[in-house]
């Protein structure tokens, strides 16, 4: 057995990583156990989020919208390029090197931060001690005084549509596609289906999305899942709601779909099936039988408030536990945690988490939905501005979308603000700044915005609050 540590973590995703190095930079001696490889074989720390997930699927968003825009949009700034094409290998070769970046920049910060990292799959056991099975099979236990559970998620796989990384896949096989199917399903209209489907189709796929649940986005705002629905409507992206897959075979011209609607059993045939129907924590094999530690119905760890699961000395963060599956939230909780096992103050409020989309146009939102204050019976007021009336986003030639501020009725404290637009995923943290302050509606409006830029739309959204903006009438 190893030199005890104070802190194990297992897991070095955006959560297990990043409580790591906090819980390193306080003075703990620190050890990450984590499995991921990439594609040389070798440990690729950072998890889903930085091998397959966030960070890949932005870089494939960049160059698909780099390409679109040379195909479809230049031409209104007197910008032509004849038989412009996507060349498949360096449009995925380009993500690689960027997640190889990434993925060696975390070990490069474990090493400065003297963590040890151990490459293979941990179990907890009782007693706070950890068995790691590496990749060859060999095992070993090592032990601390505190144990951090950050074991995250895996995509949810559909009995009916089983993965086989060829035809039928998930997040991670849709980013190594070798050519651009000419059809592509979507399983799922949600945030990875959009950011997939939107990949694809800018660079000539026809991409169809079947969603079970009648409306578009639920969980956003529903102004801005209007406006967004129909922007993508014009894009192209053919989604359909309402819409249950029943059954998807792999034939030798495609896989086919049989899916129900308001209309009854439909087929499509498509070149390759993406299935993104959600994620569920990963917590196969994390625990021994007599940790004592809890899983709830979910197959999620039982947290209390501070992340700690009730066995002293285990905590548990990021995607295996209660709250939105978001790399942020994560990593706010690893830090949170790795402060309360030193004696500090750790705080995450989970009340301002913002949420973004990475489409085009982009979706974020922070704080409630026009809906859920309704619902509570909390009174409210609402101001609006247009991307339409914005000088710097019709100079962009990306006039589509609103900026949605929600404030108390009585108090005017922000209580929400939804975007879709132009930037908005940089726009939403002044949202969040301002809630986390209990800032108001009059806060904003009276704080100078530059001219110009995407944020006067913040501005002028937070005086029609009081119907006071200045470029469109209230």
């Amino acid at each position: 057995m190893s030199d005890k540590f104070d802190v194990i973590v297992i897991g070095a995703g955006p959560a297990g990583y990043v409580a790591a190095i906090r819980a390193a930079q306080l003075g703990l001696k620190t050890a990450c156990v984590d499995a991921f490889a990439g594609k040389d074989g070798k440990q690729a720390l950072g998890g889903t989020c930085l091998n397959v997930g966030c960070i890949p699927s932005k870089a494939l968003l960049d160059s698909s919208r780099q390409f679109h825009n040379l195909t479809h949009n230049f031409g209104v700034h007197g910008i032509s390029a004849d038989n412009a094409r996507i060349d498949v290998p360096t449009f995925v070769g380009r993500k690689d090197k960027i997640v190889k970046q990434f993925t060696g920049g975390v070990a490069q910060l474990f090493k400065a931060n003297k963590i040890t990292p151990f490459f293979g799959t941990g179990k907890l056991l009782k007693g706070n001690d950890v068995e790691i099975t590496g990749p060859d099979g060999a095992k070993q236990t090592i032990s601390a005084t505190n144990v951090i559970l950050a074991s995250g998620s895996v995509p949810i796989e559909l009995p009916f549509a089983k993965f086989d990384g060829k035809s039928i896949v998930d997040n991670a096989g849709a980013l190594d596609f070798t050519e651009v199917p000419k059809r592509l399903g979507v399983i799922g209209a949600g945030v990875i289906g959009l950011e997939l489907g939107s990949v694809w189709k800018r660079l000539g796929a026809d991409v169809t999305i079947i969603e079970a649940l009648p409306d578009f986005l639920g969980v956003a705002d529903a102004d801005i899942a209007k406006i967004a629905q129909r922007e993508f409507a014009k894009q192209g992206l053919n989604i359909k709601l309402g819409a249950k897959l029943g059954k998807a075979e792999v034939k030798n011209d495609g896989v086919h779909l049989t899916y129900t609607d308001k209309d009854g059993e439909q087929s499509l045939v498509v070149d390759k099936l993406l299935v993104a129907v959600g994620r569920r924590a990963y917590t196969d094999g994390l625990l021994a039988a007599d940790t004592g530690v809890k899983l709830d119905e979910r197959g999620r760890i039982v947290v209390d408030e501070h992340n700690h699961t009730g066995v002293d000395g285990v905590w548990a963060i990021g995607d295996a536990v209660r709250g939105p599956m978001l790399a942020h939230k994560g990593s706010e909780e690893g830090v949170a945690v790795a402060e309360w096992i030193a004696g500090k103050a750790g705080h995450v409020n989970y009340d301002t988490i913002p949420w973004v989309i990475y489409t085009e146009p982009e979706i974020a939102w922070a704080g409630k939905t026009e809906k859920e204050l309704k619902d509570a019976g909390i009174p409210y007021k609402v101001g609006t501005f247009p991307f339409a009336a914005i000088g710097r986003a019709v100079a962009m030639n990306e006039a589509v979308g609103q900026v949605k501020v929600i404030a108390h009725a009585d108090t005017d404290r922000v209580l929400g603000v939804h975007m879709v637009g132009p930037g908005v995923s940089e726009l939403i943290a002044e949202a969040v700044v301002t809630m986390e302050f209990k800032g108001s509606a009059e806060d904003l409006a009276r704080i100078v915005h530059a001219h110009p830029t995407l944020s006067e739309a913040v501005h002028e959204a937070a005086l029609s609050v009081d119907k006071r903006a200045i470029h469109k009438g209230n």
